[in-house]
Protein backbone atom coordinates (compact mmCIF):
# COMPACT_ATOMS: atom_id res chain seq x y z
CA UNK A 1 0.00 0.00 0.00
CA UNK A 2 1.54 3.39 -0.89
CA UNK A 3 1.35 5.80 2.49
CA UNK A 4 2.45 9.03 1.34
CA UNK A 5 1.90 13.00 1.75
CA UNK A 6 -0.44 13.82 -1.67
CA UNK A 7 1.03 16.34 -3.91
CA UNK A 8 -0.88 19.52 -4.71
CA UNK A 9 -3.46 19.60 -7.43
CA UNK A 10 -1.36 20.12 -10.67
CA UNK A 11 1.22 17.08 -9.36
CA UNK A 12 -1.86 15.02 -9.01
CA UNK A 13 -2.56 15.15 -12.64
CA UNK A 14 0.36 13.43 -13.37
CA UNK A 15 0.72 10.50 -10.37
CA UNK A 16 1.59 6.87 -11.77
CA UNK A 17 2.82 4.78 -9.24
CA UNK A 18 -0.47 3.87 -7.22
CA UNK A 19 -2.70 4.63 -10.24
CA UNK A 20 -4.91 2.15 -11.68
CA UNK A 21 -3.67 3.85 -15.32
CA UNK A 22 -0.79 1.71 -16.15
CA UNK A 23 -2.88 -1.33 -16.34
CA UNK A 24 -5.20 0.07 -17.74
CA UNK A 25 -3.50 1.82 -20.84
CA UNK A 26 -3.74 -1.00 -23.43
CA UNK A 27 -7.00 -1.41 -23.50
CA UNK A 28 -7.81 2.29 -23.35
CA UNK A 29 -4.99 2.55 -26.18
CA UNK A 30 -7.24 -0.13 -27.96
CA UNK A 31 -10.47 1.93 -27.45
CA UNK A 32 -8.56 5.11 -28.68
CA UNK A 33 -7.66 3.74 -31.87
CA UNK A 34 -11.18 2.01 -32.57
CA UNK A 35 -12.73 5.72 -31.89
CA UNK A 36 -10.26 6.99 -34.54
CA UNK A 37 -10.96 4.52 -37.12
CA UNK A 38 -14.65 4.96 -36.93
CA UNK A 39 -14.74 8.45 -37.01
CA UNK A 40 -12.11 8.17 -39.95
CA UNK A 41 -14.59 5.66 -41.31
CA UNK A 42 -17.75 7.64 -40.64
CA UNK A 43 -18.45 8.63 -44.53
CA UNK A 44 -18.69 4.41 -45.37
CA UNK A 45 -20.56 3.75 -41.93
CA UNK A 46 -23.18 5.91 -43.13
CA UNK A 47 -24.70 3.72 -45.63
CA UNK A 48 -25.43 0.87 -43.42
CA UNK A 49 -26.56 2.47 -39.98
CA UNK A 50 -28.08 5.78 -39.06
CA UNK A 51 -26.88 7.28 -35.53
CA UNK A 52 -27.74 6.23 -32.98
CA UNK A 53 -29.64 7.99 -30.34
CA UNK A 54 -27.62 10.01 -27.34
CA UNK A 55 -30.59 9.39 -24.92
CA UNK A 56 -29.27 5.61 -25.28
CA UNK A 57 -26.52 5.76 -23.98
CA UNK A 58 -27.67 8.49 -20.85
CA UNK A 59 -30.05 6.02 -19.58
CA UNK A 60 -27.36 2.98 -19.54
CA UNK A 61 -24.54 5.37 -18.35
CA UNK A 62 -26.77 6.57 -15.48
CA UNK A 63 -27.70 2.76 -15.10
CA UNK A 64 -23.82 1.63 -15.23
CA UNK A 65 -22.34 4.36 -12.71
CA UNK A 66 -25.41 3.61 -10.15
CA UNK A 67 -23.96 -0.07 -10.78
CA UNK A 68 -20.15 0.73 -10.37
CA UNK A 69 -21.07 2.98 -7.03
CA UNK A 70 -22.68 0.23 -5.53
CA UNK A 71 -19.71 -2.38 -6.56
CA UNK A 72 -17.23 0.20 -5.00
CA UNK A 73 -18.58 0.02 -1.96
CA UNK A 74 -19.13 -3.42 -1.65
CA UNK A 75 -15.42 -3.63 -2.59
CA UNK A 76 -13.99 -0.47 0.00
CA UNK A 77 -16.70 -2.07 3.04
CA UNK A 78 -14.24 -4.90 2.45
CA UNK A 79 -11.27 -2.88 2.47
CA UNK A 80 -12.06 -1.32 5.47
CA UNK A 81 -13.47 -4.09 7.30
CA UNK A 82 -10.31 -5.76 7.11
CA UNK A 83 -8.27 -2.45 8.33
CA UNK A 84 -10.26 -2.58 11.14
CA UNK A 85 -9.85 -6.54 11.70
CA UNK A 86 -5.74 -5.68 11.92
CA UNK A 87 -6.48 -2.37 14.22
CA UNK A 88 -8.56 -4.65 16.39
CA UNK A 89 -5.22 -6.88 16.28
CA UNK A 90 -3.06 -4.28 17.26
CA UNK A 91 -5.39 -3.41 20.64
CA UNK A 92 -5.44 -6.95 21.65
CA UNK A 93 -1.51 -7.97 21.14
CA UNK A 94 -1.12 -4.92 23.21
CA UNK A 95 -3.90 -5.68 26.08
CA UNK A 96 -1.93 -9.05 26.14
CA UNK A 97 1.29 -7.82 26.19
CA UNK A 98 0.59 -5.62 28.89
CA UNK A 99 -1.00 -7.76 31.15
CA UNK A 100 2.06 -9.86 30.52
CA UNK A 101 4.45 -7.46 31.56
CA UNK A 102 2.42 -6.27 34.70
CA UNK A 103 1.20 -9.81 36.17
CA UNK A 104 4.66 -12.05 35.42
CA UNK A 105 7.12 -11.68 37.73
CA UNK A 106 10.46 -10.07 36.71
CA UNK A 107 12.67 -13.14 37.80
CA UNK A 108 15.35 -14.72 35.23
CA UNK A 109 12.68 -17.76 34.73
CA UNK A 110 9.75 -15.65 34.36
CA UNK A 111 11.54 -12.94 32.46
CA UNK A 112 12.92 -15.81 29.56
CA UNK A 113 9.32 -17.09 29.49
CA UNK A 114 7.75 -13.91 28.74
CA UNK A 115 10.01 -13.03 26.28
CA UNK A 116 9.78 -16.11 24.24
CA UNK A 117 5.84 -15.19 24.76
CA UNK A 118 6.35 -11.63 23.14
CA UNK A 119 7.90 -13.56 20.20
CA UNK A 120 5.50 -15.77 19.79
CA UNK A 121 2.68 -13.06 19.84
CA UNK A 122 4.88 -11.01 16.91
CA UNK A 123 5.19 -14.43 15.11
CA UNK A 124 1.68 -15.26 15.32
CA UNK A 125 1.53 -11.92 13.56
CA UNK A 126 3.54 -12.47 10.82
CA UNK A 127 2.35 -15.65 10.36
CA UNK A 128 -1.65 -14.45 9.79
CA UNK A 129 0.19 -11.44 7.20
CA UNK A 130 1.80 -14.68 5.12
CA UNK A 131 -1.30 -16.88 5.52
CA UNK A 132 -3.88 -13.93 3.74
CA UNK A 133 -1.13 -13.09 1.27
CA UNK A 134 -0.41 -17.62 0.46
CA UNK A 135 2.93 -16.98 0.90
CA UNK A 136 5.78 -18.60 2.53
CA UNK A 137 5.89 -17.66 6.21
CA UNK A 138 8.54 -20.17 7.37
CA UNK A 139 12.12 -18.12 6.75
CA UNK A 140 10.12 -15.25 9.09
CA UNK A 141 8.99 -17.64 11.69
CA UNK A 142 12.13 -19.62 12.53
CA UNK A 143 14.13 -16.85 12.98
CA UNK A 144 11.38 -15.49 15.60
CA UNK A 145 10.52 -19.30 16.96
CA UNK A 146 12.16 -21.86 18.61
CA UNK A 147 13.39 -25.15 16.54
CA UNK A 148 10.79 -27.20 18.09
CA UNK A 149 7.77 -25.22 17.43
CA UNK A 150 9.33 -24.21 14.12
CA UNK A 151 9.13 -27.89 13.08
CA UNK A 152 5.20 -28.04 14.22
CA UNK A 153 4.50 -25.01 12.03
CA UNK A 154 6.46 -26.67 8.72
CA UNK A 155 3.46 -28.64 7.64
CA UNK A 156 0.25 -26.54 9.77
CA UNK A 157 -1.96 -25.08 7.36
CA UNK A 158 -3.01 -22.42 9.47
CA UNK A 159 -0.05 -21.29 11.15
CA UNK A 160 -1.17 -18.69 13.43
CA UNK A 161 -3.43 -20.75 14.99
CA UNK A 162 -0.82 -23.01 16.05
CA UNK A 163 0.83 -20.21 17.44
CA UNK A 164 -2.12 -18.87 19.51
CA UNK A 165 -2.25 -22.67 20.92
CA UNK A 166 1.08 -22.59 22.04
CA UNK A 167 0.30 -18.80 23.50
CA UNK A 168 -2.71 -20.43 25.53
CA UNK A 169 -0.45 -23.27 26.88
CA UNK A 170 2.12 -20.88 28.48
CA UNK A 171 -1.01 -18.98 29.99
CA UNK A 172 -2.26 -21.97 31.48
CA UNK A 173 1.15 -22.90 32.68
CA UNK A 174 1.48 -19.94 34.37
CA UNK A 175 -1.98 -20.96 36.23
CA UNK A 176 -1.14 -24.24 37.31
CA UNK A 177 2.28 -22.82 38.81
CA UNK A 178 0.24 -20.21 40.63
CA UNK A 179 2.17 -17.50 38.79
CA UNK A 180 -1.49 -16.13 37.95
CA UNK A 181 -5.37 -16.82 39.90
CA UNK A 182 -8.32 -17.64 37.50
CA UNK A 183 -9.74 -14.36 36.98
CA UNK A 184 -6.38 -13.24 35.19
CA UNK A 185 -6.56 -16.03 33.33
CA UNK A 186 -9.92 -15.51 32.16
CA UNK A 187 -8.81 -12.14 31.14
CA UNK A 188 -5.61 -12.80 29.16
CA UNK A 189 -7.94 -15.97 27.50
CA UNK A 190 -10.78 -13.32 26.53
CA UNK A 191 -7.64 -11.48 24.50
CA UNK A 192 -6.34 -15.00 22.95
CA UNK A 193 -10.72 -15.41 21.80
CA UNK A 194 -10.36 -11.70 20.12
CA UNK A 195 -7.24 -13.11 18.14
CA UNK A 196 -9.11 -15.82 16.87
CA UNK A 197 -12.09 -13.40 16.25
CA UNK A 198 -9.76 -11.46 13.78
CA UNK A 199 -7.66 -14.28 12.36
CA UNK A 200 -11.49 -15.40 11.19
CA UNK A 201 -13.04 -12.41 9.97
CA UNK A 202 -9.15 -12.27 7.97
CA UNK A 203 -9.85 -15.25 6.55
CA UNK A 204 -13.87 -15.12 6.02
CA UNK A 205 -12.86 -12.00 3.90
CA UNK A 206 -9.57 -13.66 2.03
CA UNK A 207 -11.71 -17.16 1.41
CA UNK A 208 -15.46 -15.06 0.32
CA UNK A 209 -14.63 -13.05 -2.99
CA UNK A 210 -17.57 -11.60 -4.55
CA UNK A 211 -19.45 -13.80 -7.08
CA UNK A 212 -17.70 -14.12 -10.11
CA UNK A 213 -21.08 -13.80 -12.66
CA UNK A 214 -21.33 -10.36 -10.87
CA UNK A 215 -18.09 -9.30 -11.73
CA UNK A 216 -18.76 -10.47 -15.40
CA UNK A 217 -21.97 -8.88 -15.82
CA UNK A 218 -20.31 -5.48 -14.53
CA UNK A 219 -16.89 -5.86 -17.00
CA UNK A 220 -18.63 -6.53 -20.12
CA UNK A 221 -21.29 -4.18 -19.74
CA UNK A 222 -18.76 -1.40 -19.05
CA UNK A 223 -16.90 -2.56 -22.22
CA UNK A 224 -20.02 -2.76 -24.30
CA UNK A 225 -20.80 0.79 -23.68
CA UNK A 226 -17.61 2.02 -23.82
CA UNK A 227 -17.04 0.59 -27.91
CA UNK A 228 -20.66 1.69 -28.98
CA UNK A 229 -19.88 5.26 -27.40
CA UNK A 230 -17.78 5.84 -30.93
CA UNK A 231 -20.84 4.98 -33.20
CA UNK A 232 -23.28 7.57 -31.24
CA UNK A 233 -20.72 10.35 -30.91
CA UNK A 234 -18.34 10.34 -33.65
CA UNK A 235 -20.77 12.52 -35.42
CA UNK A 236 -21.16 15.21 -33.60
CA UNK A 237 -17.26 15.47 -31.70
CA UNK A 238 -15.52 14.50 -34.92
CA UNK A 239 -11.90 13.93 -34.33
CA UNK A 240 -12.65 15.18 -30.83
CA UNK A 241 -14.21 12.02 -30.21
CA UNK A 242 -11.00 9.53 -29.84
CA UNK A 243 -9.80 11.53 -26.71
CA UNK A 244 -13.22 12.43 -25.08
CA UNK A 245 -14.96 9.30 -25.18
CA UNK A 246 -11.21 7.72 -23.83
CA UNK A 247 -11.37 9.88 -21.16
CA UNK A 248 -14.77 8.69 -20.31
CA UNK A 249 -13.98 5.01 -20.78
CA UNK A 250 -11.24 5.62 -18.10
CA UNK A 251 -13.23 6.78 -15.58
CA UNK A 252 -15.52 3.69 -16.00
CA UNK A 253 -12.46 1.40 -16.43
CA UNK A 254 -11.21 2.72 -13.86
CA UNK A 255 -13.56 2.75 -11.13
CA UNK A 256 -14.01 -0.96 -12.10
CA UNK A 257 -9.80 -1.76 -11.53
CA UNK A 258 -10.34 -0.08 -8.67
CA UNK A 259 -12.97 -2.09 -6.78
CA UNK A 260 -11.18 -5.19 -8.51
CA UNK A 261 -7.85 -4.46 -6.02
CA UNK A 262 -10.08 -3.30 -2.89
CA UNK A 263 -11.98 -6.54 -3.40
CA UNK A 264 -8.66 -8.47 -1.56
CA UNK A 265 -7.48 -5.64 1.04
CA UNK A 266 -4.76 -8.06 1.63
CA UNK A 267 -3.14 -8.74 -1.35
CA UNK A 268 0.36 -7.06 -3.12
CA UNK A 269 -1.58 -4.40 -5.20
CA UNK A 270 -0.59 -0.65 -4.37
CA UNK A 271 -3.70 0.06 -2.86
CA UNK A 272 -4.25 -2.74 -0.84
CA UNK A 273 -3.84 -3.08 2.84
CA UNK A 274 -0.04 -2.44 4.15
CA UNK A 275 -0.07 -5.51 5.78
CA UNK A 276 4.02 -5.56 6.19
CA UNK A 277 4.10 -1.88 7.95
CA UNK A 278 0.87 -3.29 10.45
CA UNK A 279 3.16 -6.02 11.48
CA UNK A 280 6.06 -4.05 11.95
CA UNK A 281 4.38 -1.49 13.86
CA UNK A 282 2.14 -4.06 16.42
CA UNK A 283 5.90 -5.74 16.71
CA UNK A 284 7.82 -2.96 17.61
CA UNK A 285 4.58 -2.09 20.09
CA UNK A 286 4.72 -5.51 21.78
CA UNK A 287 8.65 -4.92 22.01
CA UNK A 288 8.31 -1.63 23.93
CA UNK A 289 6.02 -2.96 26.45
CA UNK A 290 8.16 -5.68 27.45
CA UNK A 291 11.32 -3.12 27.30
CA UNK A 292 12.72 -5.45 24.07
CA UNK A 293 13.96 -3.70 21.18
CA UNK A 294 14.17 -4.24 17.49
CA UNK A 295 17.43 -4.60 16.58
CA UNK A 296 17.90 -2.37 13.36
CA UNK A 297 21.24 -4.25 12.05
CA UNK A 298 18.92 -7.46 12.30
CA UNK A 299 16.59 -8.30 10.22
CA UNK A 300 13.03 -6.08 11.55
CA UNK A 301 11.59 -9.52 12.97
CA UNK A 302 14.24 -10.29 15.65
CA UNK A 303 14.55 -9.01 18.96
CA UNK A 304 17.08 -8.53 21.38
CA UNK A 305 17.17 -7.50 25.21
CA UNK A 306 18.62 -3.92 26.37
Amino acid sequence: MIIRKKPNWFRMLFVWRGSVLPKLLPRLSVLFLFTSLVVYSRPYLDRYHGDLSTNIYTLFGIALAIFLGFRNTVSYDRFWEGRKLWGALLNDTRSLARQVHNFIPNDEKHTAEKIIFMKQMAAMVYALNHQLRYTDAMPELSKMLSSELTDKLKDAEYKPVIIMRELGAQINQWRRRGTIDTILQAAMDRNLANFSDVIGGCERIANTPIPFSYDVLLHRTIYIYCFLLPLGFADSLGWYAPFILTFVAYTFTALEAIADELEDPFGNMPNDLALDALSANIERSISEIEDMHIDQTKPADSFYIT
